[in-house]
């Protein structure tokens, strides 16, 4: 980590910059914080906020004069993604370092002596200074109208919000055309993702982009951050964000309050953490010469974030494609998904239904029903989503066990959770397809051939041995 000072005791506060509940300069006050070597950004100093704003100035300044094929060049793509229209990333731009320096050093300087306070858009400080579009990132662009009353030149903002504005890139994900922030009710994860980005972003400013890992995602850096709450609750939100002068954008995607205690029982149970590890296999990706085209940890992480707009994958319905895939898992693999999936509904969602007698019904039907086991458990798959189909096939077959004389004493009353019309029922029918599932497989009963490869099965289980990753930096950078 990037250290500047250090020694401010725990309990001293400055004043001179707090971490507020804007996104954006909570991120860039949390990465000053880090920057300077500071546990929280209340207790940075005037003499650390001129080390960062050296810092800032400098890496940009560098940046905004480096040749398109220099690795450096890259930090500026960083740059023009979040502050189009600054000195330093404007076309017309000085191609001078020193120049570049001092107009940044202005931008950053105390507020002068003359002049009316205001107080900071941000955090309500006194403020001399104010500040418009062309250094405030998402505060309108080119082609929307300027929402400032007219004759006022800007928002105020105070010296330490203004460091921390353009120490954004730091404590975000960035990448050359879009930034990812943390929000989050824990201050310890807020500053664990700031942390890792900003040896993220110390990468990409001497070794370019080309010098991460490929296909890492910021869901995976913010579940490193989750797990420094223990098992505490916290919600948690990700604020992707493009803004060019073209096409800006805003999306968000969110974590429930009890992800940060999910997570702490993946950690803390052997087949939980196989059941995760599993997942991340299932999802990694490779090319036809066994590079990484997808990150597996990466595309799990997502799952735990749903969409503000509903949309995307959920980390069950995986878990239930995965499972489907009745030739792909041996016992212990089945049994470690399947536990996976229990817990993170009752972690996250407090669910923990009754599921036994209507799974036991659908066993019992596969096994011992007419026609071959595989092709009743096909017809149960195509049925098991849907509320109405699921109650026709309980229906036909409790008829069919009671005809062949075996026992089915469960009605209506123990199916209506899974065929009722509400909202997350078809989670509920979700689980009730793994328990099924795990009582097969607990019978003996064949539905699917096992894996046959001992090789791959060898290599398998060399991967699931490893351990969660979330200590190691590699996953996160890659060779540089």
């Amino acid at each position: 980590m990037d250290q500047v000072n250090s020694g401010v005791a725990v309990e001293e506060r400055t004043g001179l910059l707090t971490s507020t509940g804007h996104p954006l300069q909570c991120a860039g006050a949390w990465a000053v914080a880090v920057l300077a070597g500071r546990e929280r950004p209340d207790q940075v100093t005037a003499d650390d906020l001129d080390a960062v704003a050296e810092i800032v100035g400098a890496d940009a300044a560098r940046a905004a004069v480096a040749a398109k094929t220099d690795a450096r060049y890259d930090w500026w793509k960083v740059l023009f993604a979040l502050y189009p229209n600054s000195k330093v990333t404007h076309a017309g731009r000085p191609r001078d370092v020193a120049v570049l320096k001092n107009e940044l050093a202005a931008m950053f300087a105390p507020d002068g002596a003359g002049g009316t306070a205001m107080p900071c858009t941000f955090c309500g400080t006194p403020a001399k200074v104010v500040w418009a579009k062309s250094t405030l990132p998402m505060f309108d662009t080119n082609k929307a109208l300027n929402t400032l009353p007219p004759g006022v030149r800007g928002w105020p903002v105070c010296r330490g919000c203004r460091i921390a504005m353009w120490a954004l890139p730091y404590g975000s994900w960035v990448t050359a055309g879009s930034a990812t922030v943390l929000s989050c009710e824990g201050w310890q994860a807020e500053r664990e993702f700031a942390a890792g980005n900003v040896r993220r972003a110390r990468r990409i400013i001497h070794a370019g982009f080309s010098g991460l890992g490929a296909g890492a995602r910021p869901e995976l850096v913010a579940l490193r951050a989750l797990r420094a709450m223990g098992h505490g609750l916290s919600a948690t939100t990700l604020w992707s964000f493009k803004n060019d002068n073209q096409e800006p954008w805003l999306r968000v995607t969110r974590t429930r309050r009890a992800v940060p205690a999910f997570l702490s029982t993946v950690d803390g149970n052997a087949p939980l953490r196989r059941g995760w590890r599993l997942l991340e296999i299932a999802l990694t990706q490779q090319d036809q010469d066994g590079q990484v085209t997808v990150d597996g940890p990466g595309e799990a992480a997502r799952l735990l974030f749903e969409a503000e707009d509903g949309r995307g994958r959920s980390l069950l319905g995986q878990l239930h494609q995965l499972l489907w895939d009745t030739e792909r898992w041996n016992s212990q693999d089945r049994a470690a998904l399947t536990r996976l999936a229990f817990s993170y509904e009752k972690e996250v969602y407090g669910v923990e239904p009754d599921l036994s007698g209507v799974a036991n019904l659908i066993a019992d039907w596969i096994e011992y029903g007419s026609g071959s086991p595989r092709g009743r458990l096909a017809e149960y798959r195509n049925a098991g989503l849907n509320g109405y189909q699921l109650s026709r096939l309980l229906y036909q077959a409790s008829f069919r066990l009671k005809f062949d004389g075996r026992p089915a004493a469960i009605g209506a009353e123990a199916w209506r959770p899974f065929v009722q019309q509400r909202p997350r029922a078809w989670e509920q029918r979700m689980l009730l397809a793994a328990e099924v599932l795990r009582l097969l497989d607990q019978r003996g009963v064949e539905v699917g051939k096992q894996p046959e490869d001992p090789r791959e099965q060898e290599r398998i289980e060399q991967l699931v041995q490893q351990p969660v990753r979330h200590v190691d930096d590699d996953y996160h950078f890659g060779g540089a």
